[in-house]
């Protein structure tokens, strides 16, 4: 066994069959069976007719490179007889001839290796730089003049054999880096990544960002990002060895090479990088930074429907909708943190709808879409320390181990000031912000947050979410209509009901699958259950029959813990208002569904009553009047109860924590300052 004379693995010969394509070889046999297809060789050419250019292939070998192989047309091609040439053998024939196909590379130095292919040796030989770079073998010389710079080319062409190893020389004193080599070819075109397609062959100068470098076995691979698309670049020093160590990612560059179709995709073969100076580099990130805004920036707002509350935040839609698609673009991941509730779920799985095929068009099927995405519950609509803990350490984890980007964190229906201190946290490792909110957003959200969106008077998340993912992705469009109707726990709005409808989804159908939503949510409370949520919300058809089973378990249950809270509801008449108390901690299962917020819901939704109350053994849950505060009635009960230490905790959720040991206290203190809200909140 030997080993690959490009990456060093072993190999039968001097090259292994991955790198076959990346040597030329020089042919010394005499017979046109003697070849290799598929193997590129050194020839010069030997006549023109009408259907091609005759290649000589060594001393009595010759083959036919058809016009259909060529770019022009055969008239403007400026090539000489003798002119040294490189091209791919496609096919010998049973009758000797030989088709020839060109090769983008037309100088030795554009290959890995180079190789002499000797029928009549044992193996293939390495061939020496003096067997094709001697000048008395016929290079081609370029000289410089000292007065104007004009240029001037001789060549010694008597000997057409030693003329098929011509390469330019400098003579200009000093010049070491090859500038007056480019000059004379011409400086190289400036070009996007995305335009390279059309300038395969021709020497290019990109300019970016370096997002990857890694090493293989054969060259040192780049990734360089511009504004407008990625590239590989490869860098040969020798086998295994760092090109460029001086640049690493992170850096911005100016990089000169040749793109050329490598094994069916495009990639540029770097002659010269160069890291741009303070300046220059500002300069680049900007455009790039303004480019990909531009890139990222959707045509349109897409609404689901006619809503007052989400018509009016077009532009806020959009800065949302910017900010996800640019994530992917970039390669940030996207994590999304929604609210424990229908609602949130709904909302949160409206955007991972619209979100995973641009993940999957940017960066590949397989596992992509579960790393470059994740939706992420919270345990009720705060994002609280322990949260953003576990996220920070989350993302360091896979920065280190996998050197993945900070995410980008979607907030929804989370944007109470009780989060203010989770998102602050999240800010001090730069990653970036945005709150999807279904009600005003206090000052202080806004000020740690970097995007937001939030309606003037309260709504529902899906509304506002439906509209982001519409906008996320056109195409998903009609895919989120019934939506909306099924996040909303009260009776959503016609134009809602009514868009569900043109999607197969009558009022019932949304109630099936909210309530086998709201079952499923409660378990793995943690996890994003992305298959079981996208079954229910996306059945093919419409079809609801997996939603009607589990909500049947929903209804079985919860029909239960109903019976047994109305059989222990305390009624408190304060000052004409009902208030109904139920004792949580005596009267439901603990940790079984449903959960007691999901079951004060519904008890509000069937008891005509002021207020609601469920007491806990330190915290209890207030559902009431929209206009009714929560912080005001735990600052009422406060006063009246110092000792047991009252506090507002997740007001959103009408959360209010107190000691276990002042419950009696902290229950009397409670209804009495509900009754002062409740009189004060009074018509």
């Amino acid at each position: 066994m030997a080993s690959c004379i490009i990456c060093g693995t072993s190999t039968d010969g001097r090259v292994c069959s991955l790198h076959e394509e990346d040597v030329v070889f020089e042919f010394r046999g005499t017979d046109p069976d003697e070849l290799t297809p598929n193997r590129y060789y050194r020839g010069a050419v030997d006549g023109f007719a009408d259907f091609g250019i005759f290649v000589d292939i060594g001393d009595s070998v010759t083959g036919l490179l058809h016009r259909s192989e060529l770019d022009s047309r055969l008239e403007s091609i400026d090539l000489d007889p003798g002119e040294t040439v490189y091209v791919q053998v496609n096919n010998v024939r049973d009758n000797g001839n030989i088709d020839l196909s060109w090769s983008i590379r037309q100088d030795r130095s554009r290959f890995r290796g180079a190789l002499v292919d000797d029928p009549d040796a044992d193996e293939d030989q390495l061939l020496e730089p003096e067997e094709t770079e001697s000048e008395s073998e016929g290079v081609v010389k370029t000289t410089v003049s000292a007065d104007d710079g004009s240029s001037s080319e001789s060549a010694d062409t008597s000997d057409r054999s030693s003329n098929d190893t011509a390469e330019a020389t400098t003579s200009e004193p000093g010049d070491t880096d090859g500038s007056a080599e480019r000059e004379e070819r011409g400086e190289p075109t400036p070009v996007a990544v995305s335009e390279l397609e059309g300038s395969v062959g021709e020497r290019v100068r990109l300019e970016g960002e370096i997002v990857e470098a890694h090493q293989t076995s054969g060259p040192t691979v780049f990734t360089l990002r511009d504004e407008t698309d990625s590239i590989e670049c490869a860098a040969f020093e020798e086998a295994g060895v760092r090109a460029y160590p001086e640049v690493g990612e992170g850096d911005v560059v100016r990089l000169e090479g040749e793109p050329e179709n490598h094994r069916g995709s495009l990639q540029v073969e770097t002659e010269a990088l160069d890291t741009l100076d303070l300046e220059e580099a500002d300069t680049v990130t900007e455009r790039m930074q303004e480019a990909l805004v531009e890139r990222a920036r959707p045509d349109t707002v897409e609404t689901l429907a006619e809503d007052p509350a989400v018509e009016g935040l077009t532009e806020e839609i959009a800065d949302v909708a910017t900010a996800i698609r640019q994530a992917v673009i970039e390669g940030q991941p996207v994590v999304v943190r929604h609210a424990g509730t229908v609602d949130g779920y709904v909302a949160g799985a409206a955007i991972e709808r619209a979100t995973l095929p641009l993940v999957r068009d940017h960066h590949g099927e397989g596992d992509a879409e579960y790393h470059m995405f994740e939706r992420r519950p919270l345990e009720g609509s705060v994002y609280d320390m322990d949260d953003a803990t576990r996220d920070v350490t989350t993302m360091l984890s896979a920065e280190q181990r996998h050197d993945e980007p900070v995410p980008l964190f979607v907030f929804v229906g989370a944007g109470s000031p009780e989060s203010v201190d989770a998102l602050d946290l999240l800010g001090v490792y730069g990653a970036q912000r945005v709150v999807v909110d279904d009600r005003p957003i206090e000052a202080a959200v806004s000020d740690v947050a970097d995007v937001t969106l939030a309606p003037e008077e309260p709504t529902f998340s899906t509304a506002l979410a439906g509209a982001v993912a519409a906008t996320v992705n056109p195409d998903v469009h009609d895919e989120l209509r019934h939506l909306p109707a099924v996040g909303a726990w009260s009776e959503a709005s016609d134009a809602y009901t009514d868009l569900a409808a043109s999607a197969g989804y009558d009022t019932e159908d949304s109630r099936v699958v909210r309530e086998a939503l709201a079952l499923v949510a409660h378990y793995q409370a943690y996890e994003d259950k992305r298959e079981l949520v996208a079954d229910l919300l996306f059945a093919d058809d419409a079809d609801v029959g997996l939603a009607e089973q589990v909500s049947e378990q929903y209804r079985t249950r919860m029909e239960s813990a109903i019976d047994t809270a109305q059989a222990n509801l305390e009624r408190h008449s304060l000052n004409s208002r009902t208030v109904l108390l139920l004792d949580t901690e005596a009267y439901t299962h603990q940790y079984e569904f449903p959960p007691t917020a999901l079951l004060l819901d519904e008890l509000g939704r069937r008891e005509d009553a002021a207020a609601l109350v469920g007491l806990d053994t330190d915290e209890c849950l207030v559902r009431g009047a929209e206009d009714l505060d929560v912080d005001d009635v735990a600052a009422a009960a406060r006063e009246r109860a110092p000792e047991a230490a009252l506090d507002a905790r997740g007001a959103r959720d009408g959360r209010i924590e107190f000691l276990a040991g002042e419950r009696e206290t902290a229950r009397k203190a409670l209804l009495d300052a509900l009754a002062t809200e409740l009189s004060a909140a009074a018509p």
